[in-house]
């Protein structure tokens, strides 16, 4: 069923990140009035590393939280050496501008983003992605998340340059992960959707060289 393979993308997206990333900037937010800034940083650092020592004797991914180490070890480190703890999430409004100018410039060269993170996750070929009958279902998904990711980046900047750092962390937390939850559901829905109205083949029908009239893809996005 559709909603059987919505659960299982869900899955890779939040097993064991949500925390990693979550925790740090927390403790970061809440420790920083009486703890005062460079302790609040020490502390989200800390938080940081004992995730990954964690991950590692476990034997779980540690890829997600090592990135994490070295993101809150920056920005606690930035925010600590400019004496402004709002400058903690500079380097996360840097980063969600470059992914947008990243998402609206793949649309504007022909290759939409969410064909290309399919195409990385999945492993079917480009040249399906890049059919006619194909294309334009991944084209305006990935219009989609730009503009999404464009009013969250707007919101994000008008907080920071307000020194607003509880709400700051919050719409970060809200615009993180539900958001992502909610989009990659809408994203798989209307993915399908599209797919069956532009009525190309499905990956199997494209690898097999099958001949037209296809049933098309029903499964996967």
């Amino acid at each position: 069923m559709w909603y059987q393979e919505i659960l299982s993308e869900l899955k890779m997206v939040l097993k064991g990140n949500t925390l990693d990333a979550l925790l740090p900037s927390l403790l970061f937010v809440f420790l920083q009035s009486p703890l005062g800034l460079t302790s609040s940083a020490l502390v989200a650092v800390l938080s940081s590393f004992i995730l990954t020592g964690y991950r590692i004797l476990r034997k779980q991914k540690s890829f997600y939280a090592l990135l994490g180490v070295l993101g809150v070890l920056f920005a606690a480190g930035y925010a600590a050496f400019s004496g402004s703890a709002e400058n903690y999430y500079l380097p996360k409004l840097f980063n969600g501008t470059l992914l947008v100018l990243v998402s609206f410039g793949s649309i504007v060269f022909g290759r939409p983003m969410a064909a290309l993170l399919s195409h990385l996750s999945r492993g079917w070929p480009m040249g399906w992605f890049l059919r006619k009958d194909v294309k334009p279902a991944y084209r305006e998904v990935t219009l989609i998340w730009s503009v999404l990711l464009l009013i969250r980046l707007l919101v994000q900047w008008n907080l920071f340059q307000g020194g607003d750092l509880t709400r700051l962390f919050f719409v970060n937390f809200l615009m993180g992960t539900p958001a992502t939850i909610v989009i990659l559901v809408l994203s798989y829905v209307y993915g399908i959707f599209r797919l069956k109205k532009l009525a190309g083949p499905s990956v199997d029908e494209y690898l097999a060289n099958a001949p037209h009239p296809w049933k098309g893809q029903k499964k996967g996005f």
